[in-house]
């Protein structure tokens, strides 16, 4: 999910007593709840890594335990968040299945034989080729990178990466820094020049500036 909705007033009573650290811990461990939709990392250190907090792993640490569920083995789960996840995946499941029945009414109403589009076939074979992880980016971030390629229906190729990584290295930032990035802001594609004023900075100061996050 790229969106979820956010009651202003329900957030607030419940972490007016957090401190501001605690608090932006909170909304970026949201954000990275919502965007992957799945549960949390069961160790603190490895998501606050994740969220670009690695000196506050005990504010991280607070956070969860107050406000996620640990289930050992699965990691740190948000019931609620849970819910609007499964809401908004029913909605995709409705849209998708509505399709699927459109098609099927026009594709019987039509006598018209339509063959297999062997070259089609031929370039998603390409693009399922397997993609060695770069030696300068983590295991974790590489993997969510995979997800985030494929949930936007854009599978890696070797091509798109290099291109990727020419773009950053134009950007003066890493190339893990970049692939956060891009999965953050829910990009396909980068380019050096969106980011051309931030060269020489690093993700975090990129996307939180001096560490408060914006809330839209």
């Amino acid at each position: 999910m790229h969106f979820f909705p956010f009651n202003i007033g329900d957030y607030i009573s419940h972490t007016r007593h957090l401190s501001l650290l605690e608090d932006l811990a909170y909304r970026r461990l949201l954000d990275l709840y919502y965007l992957h939709e799945e549960p949390l990392n069961e160790s603190s250190t490895v998501v606050a890594r994740l969220i670009n907090m690695r000196d506050q792993v005990d504010e991280v640490q607070i956070v969860l335990e107050e406000f996620f569920e640990l289930d050992k083995g699965v990691g740190w789960i948000n019931p609620r968040a849970d819910e609007e996840i499964k809401k908004y995946q029913g909605k995709l499941d409705a849209a998708s299945r509505a399709g699927k029945a459109s098609a099927a009414a026009r594709a019987n109403g039509s006598r018209t034989v339509v063959q297999p589009n062997k070259k089609h076939e031929t370039v998603n074979k390409k693009q399922e080729t397997k993609i060695n992880k770069p030696d300068d980016v983590s295991k974790t971030i590489w993997e969510d990178f995979l997800k985030h390629r494929k949930n936007v229906k854009a599978p890696l190729t070797a091509t798109g990466l290099v291109g990727i990584t020419l773009e950053a290295e134009k950007a003066g930032i890493k190339l893990e820094d970049c692939l956060t990035m891009m999965q953050a802001r829910g990009w396909r594609g980068f380019r050096a020049e969106w980011v051309k004023d931030q060269k020489g900075k690093s993700y975090n100061e990129i996307n939180y500036g001096e560490g408060v996050q914006e809330i839209s």
